[in-house]
C-alpha cells in the first residue's frame, strides 16, 4: 500500500505555530498573548445587526462577489479614508477573511514557476499561498531593529521570472508602517518592473501617531495594485472572516475566478452586517484606535519593566520585544519555556522568517486583550523576570529549536 500524506509542496509547513503555542497555552493554563485574537467581542451593534440578519435574510447563497451593499459600503469607506473611487459592481470581491483573498491572488494571477517578493517577516499564509499556487516566493529581509524597506535588496531579487510584490503595512508582526522613502522605492521597483502589487492593509484602521496610507494612492500604482481588508481586524470580530480585495476590473475579475471555486462566498449573515460596520461614524474608529493605544502603550511600559526591550508600534496590535536578557538560544526555546514556566503564551517570530537566525532574539506579543489579561500577563512576566531575568540554566540556553520549516 503506497504512503498517503499531504504532498510535497506543503510537507515543509508543517503545523502552524499558532496551532502550537495555542495548545501549550491550554495545557499549562498559560495567558495566551500569542494569536492576534482580541478576548473581547466587537460592539453590540454590530452582533445585532447580524442578529437581525440571520432572522430577516434568507440563509441561502450570498451573491459570488459580495451583497451589493456590502460592496457599496466597502468602495465608501475606502474613498472616505484614501481618496480614491472604485466602482462596487465590477471592482471588488468579498471573501472568507484576508487569508482567502490572498491565496485567491495567488491563484488566479501566478503562472507556474513565476516568483513573488515577500517581506520577511512575513504571515505565515504569504509563502504558502505561492507555493500552493505553484509560485516561487523570492525573500527580502527586513532588518531589525528597524524594519526598513531597502530599496536595493529589494531589487537583487527581481528576475524576469517575477510577477508579484506582496507588501504589508501596518506590518505584522513589526508594527510599522511605510513612510515616504519606502513607498517611494516601492513604487519604482513596482512601475520599472511592472509587477503586480497586493498590499495587505488589513490593520489599516489600527495606526497610532502615523495615518496608515494605501499603497494604491502612490502614482501608477492604481492600475497595478490590489488591496486586501479585513472586518475581523477593524471590528474586533476575527471569527467572522469576512474579508475583501479591493483592486482595478482586471485584477480584480480575476480574483473572482479563483474565488468562485475556493469558498463562492462568505456568510451571508455576516456580510450583511459587516454591510452595517462599516457605515459607523467616525466617533467609533476614533475611539477604537484611542483604545487600542492605551492597551499598546500599557503593554509596552510593562514589557519594558520586565526587562523585555521594544518600540511601541506604530500600528497594528503586536509588539516585538528582545528577549535577550534570559540567555536562550533562540525564539522557539523562549517561547517555549515561558508558556510552561512562566504561564504566558507568546510566538517566536521565526516562524514569520525562512532565515530563522534572524529573529532569535525577539517574542511577538499580541496586546488585543483586555486590561486585566495584560496586566494578569504582565505579573506573570515580572514573576518569570524575577526568577530567570539572568539567563536560563546552560541546558535551557540550548534547547533546540523545533520550528516549522518554512
Amino acid at each position: 500500500m503506497r504512503s498517503f500524506g499531504v504532498n510535497s509542496r506543503l510537507k515543509p509547513f508543517g503545523a502552524t505555530i499558532f496551532a502550537e503555542m495555542t495548545a501549550l497555552a491550554v495545557k499549562h493554563g498559560a495567558l495566551n498573548l500569542g494569536q492576534g485574537a482580541p478576548d473581547f467581542d466587537g460592539p453590540e451593534f454590530l452582533k445585532e445587526a447580524a442578529i437581525k440578519a440571520i432572522r430577516d435574510r434568507s440563509g441561502q447563497y450570498a451573491r459570488m462577489t459580495g451583497l451589493p451593499e456590502l460592496t457599496k459600503a466597502i468602495v465608501e469607506r475606502f474613498e472616505k479614508t484614501s481618496g480614491l473611487t472604485y466602482d462596487a459592481e465590477r471592482d471588488v470581491v468579498v471573501t472568507c477573511g484576508a487569508t482567502e483573498a490572498i491565496l485567491d491572488c495567488m491563484l488566479a494571477l501566478l503562472e507556474p514557476g513565476d516568483e513573488v517578493v515577500l517581506f520577511e517577516p512575513f504571515y505565515d499564509s504569504y509563502p504558502a499561498s505561492v507555493v500552493m499556487a505553484g509560485g516561487v516566493a523570492k525573500i527580502v529581509t527586513l532588518e531589525a531593529p528597524g524594519f526598513r524597506v531597502d530599496e536595493a535588496a529589494l531589487r537583487a531579487a527581481i528576475t524576469p521570472k517575477t510577477r508579484m510584490l506582496l507588501v504589508n503595512s501596518p506590518h505584522n508582526p513589526s508594527g510599522r508602517i511605510l513612510d515616504d522613502e519606502e513607498r517611494a522605492a516601492i513604487v519604482r521597483v513596482a512601475v520599472e518592473f511592472d509587477l503586480i502589487v497586493l498590499s495587505d492593509e488589513v490593520y489599516e484602521e489600527l495606526w497610532y501617531e502615523t495615518r496608515h496610507r494605501t499603497l494604491a494612492s502612490e502614482p501608477g500604482m492604481r492600475e497595478r495594485t490590489i488591496v486586501l481588508g479585513s472586518l475581523g481586524k477593524s471590528f474586533s470580530f476575527t471569527g467572522w472572516k469576512v474579508g475583501w480585495a479591493i483592486a482595478p476590473a482586471p485584477l480584480a475579475a480575476a480574483v473572482r475566478s479563483a474565488h468562485q471555486f475556493a469558498s463562492f462566498c462568505a456568510p451571508t449573515p455576516l456580510q450583511a452586517a459587516a454591510a452595517v460596520a462599516l457605515t459607523a461614524p467616525d466617533a467609533y474608529y476614533e475611539e477604537f484606535r484611542s483604545e487600542y493605544r492605551a492597551r499598546r502603550d500599557r503593554m509596552v511600559t510593562g514589557l519594558r519593566a520586565c526587562g523585555l526591550s521594544c518600540e511601541a508600534p506604530q500600528g497594528s496590535y503586536f509588539v516585538l520585544a528582545n528577549h535577550g536578557r534570559f540567555g536562550f538560544a533562540d525564539d522557539f526555546a523562549f517561547c517555549r519555556h515561558l508558556v510552561e514556566h512562566g504561564g504566558v503564551a507568546a510566538i517566536p517570530p521565526g516562524a514569520f522568517y525562512l532565515n530563522k537566525a534572524k529573529a532569535k532574539s525577539l517574542v511577538r506579543i499580541a496586546f488585543c486583550k483586555k486590561d486585566a489579561t495584560i496586566d494578569g500577563a504582565l505579573e506573570r512576566l515580572s514573576a518569570y523576570a524575577a526568577r530567570f531575568g539572568r539567563g536560563a540554566s546552560s541546558e535551557l540556553k540550548q534547547e533546540p529549536a523545533r520550528a516549522p520549516s518554512l
